[in-house]
């Protein structure tokens, strides 16, 4: 018969020390807290990127919805609320010499100005020309 052996888990040797243990687990917990905070940024950061670009659809939904048709187009200012969200539209001149006196012309260029701002703060202007027919002289 050939003489016992000893099982390697009997050994002195076997297995890992108080300190090692130690050391692994610092190492994991390190690397637990580095993924949670890369975790938590990135959850901000989505959470921003969401609230902007409702905010920017609101804004297109107000320019879209909001500025009265050609015919009814003024000068002047409209307000309102859609959602969570405060509206403002701006109608005035583009600026410069646009206007001729005793011109054939029907149609003046006029700068529309759409301004939102959501009840956190945030907020965006869009702004564009839309075509206002003439008053009558």
């Amino acid at each position: 018969m050939s003489p016992a052996r000893q099982s390697p888990t009997n050994r002195f040797d076997a297995g890992f020390t108080i300190l090692e243990v130690l050391v692994a687990l610092a190492i994991v917990a390190v690397a637990v807290v580095a993924i949670g905070s890369v975790m938590s940024t990135n959850a901000r950061g989505v959470r921003a990127l969401e609230s902007r670009v409702a905010l920017m659809q609101t804004a297109q939904t107000v320019l879209a919805t909001e500025v009265p048709p050609r015919k009814e187009l003024r000068p002047g200012v409209l307000t309102g609320q859609l959602h969570d969200f405060r509206w403002q539209i701006d109608i005035g001149p583009v600026g410069g010499d646009w206007i001729v006196d005793n011109a054939d012309v029907a149609w003046m260029p006029e700068l529309v100005k759409v301004r939102v701002r959501a009840a956190s703060g945030a907020a965006v202007e869009l702004e564009t020309v839309r075509l206002m027919q003439r008053p009558r002289q």
